[in-house]
């Protein structure tokens, strides 16, 4: 059964389930507007058997804190390059006008009352498994901007400035680094991994807030540039040459440890320290077994890789599994442009023909690797302490541009979490009936931080040190107690 979170009563406190006032029902206008149906909300209210007072809420989000504090023993991140529209994914408007609606309609999922858009049908089987944030919010239409702020949760400065490059004063660790800095690395593969490529503008400029920031570059998620739907995929940056055996390999480190032993006198630089744990980490990412074969995705069977879809994004969540099942803390996964992309609308940036490039480019194989990901995990009794996050830089426009897309929308937008910690079936925070703005439960970027690193084991005040040694908490967020 769905439950509504968000929604503050008349006497100040928020409802766990149900126990919407009237006074709400008047500010929302129409139940379609946040798509759950009228028959659900009332059965929910005849069942109760009265309110809820103040105390019992607090009570059932303590507990939901306390059991959910580390239940992730990992990550994976599923980021959309370029601003998921929410009308037509996570937050559909019926009842809105055509201009607004769009020509998709909404379809139930197997959460009672809770609708998604039609191009989500496999993902509308799991939503038992799935928490849905329907007012996020950075107030920041810049791609690059609010993308920083997503990644890191600390804001860009200035807001909506679009093109920054990385470094100060935007240089704060992302979410991936700071796990890594606190989780340490897995054996031979690093802690933290990003795939399959960077996230950059038009230009190929890379968006601040994917490094380590001033964190350090000890905690740099690694990046590995491929595609594993390459027939001859394999990752350059661990796999040997193919000219180059295991026996010359080991000659060749053998004359490297020679000439390291005659730099003794600067063997005491600190900088020479850390290139050579590079270096070590570097071998031993060649020569370990374990992980070659996190990366060998052609062990998986045929008709697993074809479940998560033959394409780049499929084979990288696929492959994204493999890595987390191998030990690495997180992973996340990039959309970034495709070959074919339009310039006018590349990635999920539909400026124009929205509605063509969601039926035919973008929402079929999100919601078959995204469903694929989560039934995988379930089968493998993994989902319980996996947290897989699904998100963008912010959402679209309510109504639709001339040339029948939908711009830049940061007031609000969607985003969904699942596993490790997470309460499943849950809605929290509620648009408006265009899909333009907060109504309630309004969910910031340091918040979902906050909630990834305590699903983890780490509290939001948990502090780092910065390069001059001053303590910092990783998030300045609160934990989203409603879905946990």
């Amino acid at each position: 059964m769905i439950e509504l979170h968000g929604l503050q009563s008349s006497d100040g406190y928020r409802h766990r389930r149900g126990g919407v006032s009237r006074r709400e029902w008047l500010q929302l206008g129409s139940l379609s507007s946040f798509g759950i149906s009228l028959s659900q909300v009332l059965a929910n209210q005849a069942n109760a058997s009265g309110a809820i007072s103040p105390e019992i809420v607090t009570q059932q989000q303590a507990k939901g804190i306390a059991g959910s504090f580390g239940k992730a023993k990992r990550c994976i991140v599923l980021f959309m390059l370029g601003g998921p529209p929410q009308h037509e994914t996570w937050d559909p408007k019926p009842d809105a006008p055509a201009e607004v609606r769009g020509e998709f309609r909404a379809i139930p999922t197997a959460t009672p009352g809770l609708h998604v858009g039609e191009l989500m049908p496999q993902t509308a089987k799991l939503t038992n498994h799935i928490a849905v944030l329907r007012a996020m919010a950075t107030d920041d239409n810049a791609h690059s901007a609010s993308g920083y702020w997503m990644l890191t949760g600390n804001p860009h400065s200035p807001k909506n400035a679009e093109n920054s490059l990385p470094g100060p004063p935007n240089d704060w660790p992302s979410m991936a680094a700071v796990v890594r800095h606190l989780k340490g690395d897995a054996g031979a593969l690093p802690g933290s991994i990003r795939l399959p490529e960077e996230i950059w503008n038009t230009g190929r400029l890379l968006w601040p807030g994917q490094d380590a920031g001033w964190l350090g570059s000890h905690a740099d998620p690694w990046l590995v540039n491929c595609d594993p739907n390459a027939p001859d995929f394999r990752v350059p940056d661990i796999a040997l040459p193919a000219d180059l055996s295991i026996e010359r390999f080991a000659q060749r480190r053998g004359f490297l440890s020679q000439l390291n032993r005659s730099l003794d006198k600067i063997q005491g630089d600190p900088s020479l320290q850390r290139w050579g744990a590079w270096q070590n980490k570097a071998i031993d990412l060649i020569r370990t077994k374990e992980t070659q074969n996190a990366f060998s995705i052609d062990q998986e069977s045929q008709a697993t890789r074809d479940r998560y879809g033959r394409n780049r994004f499929g084979q990288s969540v696929l492959l994204a599994r493999r890595l987390v099942e191998s030990g690495v803390s997180l992973v996340q996964v990039n959309w970034t442009r495709w070959k074919d992309d339009p310039d006018n609308a590349p990635a999920w940036d539909t400026h124009a023909k929205n509605a063509e490039r969601l039926k035919t480019a973008l929402m079929p194989p999100m919601d078959q690797a995204y469903s694929a990901l989560l039934e995988d995990l379930l089968e493998r009794g993994m989902l319980d302490d996996t947290l897989v996050i699904w998100m963008g830089e912010f959402g679209r426009s309510p109504r639709h541009n001339p040339s029948g897309g939908r711009d830049h929308w940061g007031h609000v937008f969607s985003g969904a979490l699942a596993g490790g910690g997470v309460q499943g079936g849950v809605v929290h925070g509620v648009s408006d009936r265009q899909g333009a703005y907060p109504l309630d439960g309004r969910v910031e970027p340091q918040d979902l931080t906050a909630t990834v690193f305590h699903c983890l084991g780490f509290a939001p005040s948990t502090e780092i040190r910065d390069r001059l040694g001053r303590p910092l908490a990783i998030s300045k967020g609160t934990p989203i107690d409603p879905i946990l």
